[in-house]
């Protein structure tokens, strides 16, 4: 019994010294990027619909609200 519990103890402390320590590196300060952030990858007015398609970004007057597919506008009632 007191073998089971030093290997136990052993491959705890073992495993604890070996621990991943994962990080982003941080961004350049003030300096231009080659990466250009853009809305889920459909690009600038651009965004991710419900089932993942590209979708434009627009938005309805107040008083009306888009429709199906967000491609009409609909006066809301």
């Amino acid at each position: 019994m007191g073998k089971i519990i030093a290997i136990t103890l052993a491959s705890a402390l073992g495993l604890a010294a070996f621990s991943a320590n994962a990080m982003t590196l941080p961004a350049a300060p003030g300096g231009d990027s080659m990466i250009t952030t853009v809305a889920g990858g459909c690009g600038p007015g651009m965004h991710r619909g419900p089932y993942g398609g590209c979708r434009p970004m627009f938005s309805c007057p107040r008083g009306w609200h888009p429709g199906p597919y967000g491609r009409h506008c609909f006066r809301n009632y």
